[in-house]
């Protein structure tokens, strides 16, 4: 039982600094960059973060090799 406290632990941790990435992200324009697909016809959208995913994806890979790597 105690390995699946620290799982949904580290989950939430995980999914915290998520939410506030995003939070501060949206400050900085994540979100409406060059190259984020948004397409809305009537009452339909599709909206593709391609850009703004890139960058998440970039910095996350960088902060985890620093911290892995100590």
């Amino acid at each position: 039982m105690q390995s699946f406290g620290r799982l949904f632990l580290t989950m939430g941790l995980v999914l915290v600094i998520i939410g506030l990435v995003l939070i501060v992200g949206e400050k900085f324009g994540l979100g409406k960059l060059p190259g984020d697909i948004y397409i809305k016809k009537g009452s339909f959208t599709v909206f593709f973060p391609i850009v703004s995913s890139l960058i998440i994806s970039l910095l996350l890979t960088i902060l985890l090799n620093v911290i892995i790597r100590r």
